[in-house]
């Protein structure tokens, strides 16, 4: 069975409400791709950094530019995959492995 979360942790992030992901629920190469966006520029792929438009409506509506996408690389693919994380300016995560069909909220 599914364990009920605890009283103090919300299921659903109450800005976005998505759910939430525990960042070491994800896999490892997401861990590895948040270092990278710690650590600033350059990253590896060239989209990396650059605005995320939000066009889906999935992520809360905010300003051009207050989103930024990067690569999660996935094993195997022979391009970018469909794994990204996508930050807001606010310092806030998401998740998304099926190319912005959806997204999870990265609790960090």
């Amino acid at each position: 069975g599914f364990a009920s979360p605890s009283p103090r942790t919300e299921a659903t992030d109450p800005v976005s409400g998505l759910g939430w992901v525990e960042a070491s629920a994800l896999p490892p190469e997401a861990s590895q791709t948040m270092a990278l966006i710690e650590a600033g520029p350059p990253y590896p792929y060239r989209a990396d950094g650059e605005t995320f438009f939000n066009r889906e409506g999935l992520l809360p509506s905010r300003a051009e530019g207050y989103y930024r996408e990067f690569t999660v690389a996935t094993p195997g693919a022979p391009d970018r995959g469909a794994r990204r994380l996508v930050v807001g300016d606010g310092g806030e995560y998401y998740w998304t492995d099926d190319h912005y069909d959806s997204f999870e909220r990265i609790r960090r």
